[in-house]
């Protein structure tokens, strides 16, 4: 029982510190904010975490194996556009659970070491996904576009996906929370990534895009 008391206690700090970070802002919360929230000695936080670094670190980690399930794309088949959207939507439930890394990207990367090169592989593997589903969809005839357009799509879809909760926040910060509020935001932000790559789809998958937009669109009305 002694042995796993640590890990109880590491892993519900990582939990705390990470509603933490995203309700307020990593650069609101310290290490004495995070042990009277845990309502422990700082002392025994340090026994865990030798710094905030540490604890975003870990919560990186975490973010880091979970992000890379994802950037997985159909095994033994050429991808459709289904998984184009079903992978949309997992990419913003993920980027949603770990939010603070988005909308304080900026400041992190500046001063964070390891997080600058990690987040800079996921960027790169990102649009590397994004670029291998185009040239699936590509080769199924269902989309029509040179090699330039493909690179210049995969890459506006990773930025438009990394910024969006940013954006989000500065069009409404008051709302920033409100659970119905970003869920709408969530959605929005799926249709914009996709809609990058809908002038140049064709035939039935042009269609299944337009009604699958429609949809989301009057959810959101």
């Amino acid at each position: 029982m002694q042995q796993k008391a640590p890990r109880r206690t590491r892993e519900r700090i990582l939990e705390l510190s990470l509603r933490l970070f995203n309700e307020f802002g990593e650069p609101n919360i310290t290490t004495t904010v995070i042990a009277e929230e845990m309502n422990i000695s700082p002392g025994n936080l340090y026994y865990h975490f030798r710094n905030k670094d540490d604890i975003v670190n870990s919560i990186f980690t975490q973010f880091e194996g979970e992000i890379e399930r994802i950037l997985q794309v159909p095994d033994g088949r050429r991808s459709n556009i289904e998984d184009v959207w079903l992978y949309l939507h997992l990419m913003f439930e993920l980027i949603w659970r770990y939010r603070f890394f988005y909308r304080d990207l900026n400041d992190l990367l500046s001063r964070n070491r390891k997080l600058e090169l990690h987040f800079k592989q996921i960027l790169a593997h990102k649009i590397k996904v994004a670029k291998q589903l185009c040239e699936d969809l590509r080769s199924e005839q269902s989309l029509e576009a040179s090699d330039a357009q493909i690179d210049a799509m995969a890459t506006n879809m990773v930025v438009v996906a990394t910024y969006w909760l940013s954006y989000e926040y500065v069009r409404n910060p008051r709302k920033y929370t409100e659970q119905q509020s970003m869920a709408d935001a969530l959605a929005r932000g799926c249709y914009q990534v996709l809609s990058q790559i809908g002038p140049y789809l064709r035939g039935e998958t042009h269609l299944l895009f337009q009604k699958l937009s429609e949809e989301y669109l009057k959810k959101l009305t």
